[in-house]
């Protein structure tokens, strides 16, 4: 792949605790959730066809399981940088489905390319991990490439009503701010309010393990 500038605002954080000779590389966090985010997106998922963008995905772990658990979705990985791009596109070739599509450079904080009317967007542990802009990105690229009704959902921790929900959020919303004062752990109303400006309806928040969350929004 084409080595592609990565933006002064966005810094990788891979979290990798293991590799496969082929290139593809593992990260603890994705290891830890995919089978309880299966689980929950499951009920939301499993009676929609199109295509499904996944932003920030990381390693690409997360892709390939959830295209082999949806298969009548097509899903396509994005992410800004090289390394994550690569061990996505190691997954893709390892997991020959064909629903799992080539994975895509994406900065959400940015204008977004053309793509295809989008049944869902998903984000997993990204908005913790990058400055307020890229949720907004994300949100407003959701809001113009969504069908109506289409699923907009962000995983990961969340406060809620300005609270953390465990003193372990709370330890590592500090340790983020203390790496990058732009990051941190968000609160689940404000990025409600900011999907309501964009045209999406109320909030469902499913509580995860681990003191995470799943926040889904619905496009009217």
């Amino acid at each position: 792949m084409a080595e592609r500038p990565e933006t002064p605002q966005l810094r990788c954080t891979p979290g990798l605790e293991d590799s496969f000779p082929d290139g593809r590389l593992v990260a603890a966090s994705a290891s830890r959730n995919t089978a309880p985010l299966i689980e929950a997106l499951t009920p939301l998922l499993r009676d929609r066809r199109g295509l499904v963008l996944d932003v920030g995905c990381g390693t690409g772990q997360h892709a390939a399981a959830m295209a082999e658990m949806f298969p009548d979705l097509d899903w396509l990985p994005s992410d800004p940088f090289e390394v994550h791009l690569e061990s996505a596109a190691a997954w893709v070739r390892h997991a020959q489905m064909p629903n799992l599509l080539q994975p895509m450079w994406l900065d959400a904080a940015e204008a977004w390319p053309e793509i295809e009317p989008l049944t869902a967007v998903i984000s997993s542990n990204v908005i913790h991990i990058s400055p307020w802009p890229v949720t907004e990105g994300i949100v407003r690229g959701a809001a113009a490439n969504l069908v109506p009704g289409g699923l907009l959902m962000f995983y990961g921790p969340f406060k809620e009503n300005g609270q953390h929900t465990g003193d372990g959020n709370a330890a590592f919303d500090a340790k983020l701010r203390a790496d990058d004062p732009a990051w941190g752990i968000r609160d689940a109303g404000d990025v409600a309010e900011r999907a309501a400006a964009g045209g999406f309806g109320p909030p469902e928040l499913l509580p995860m393990p681990a003191n995470n969350r799943l926040l889904v929004f619905r496009r009217a």
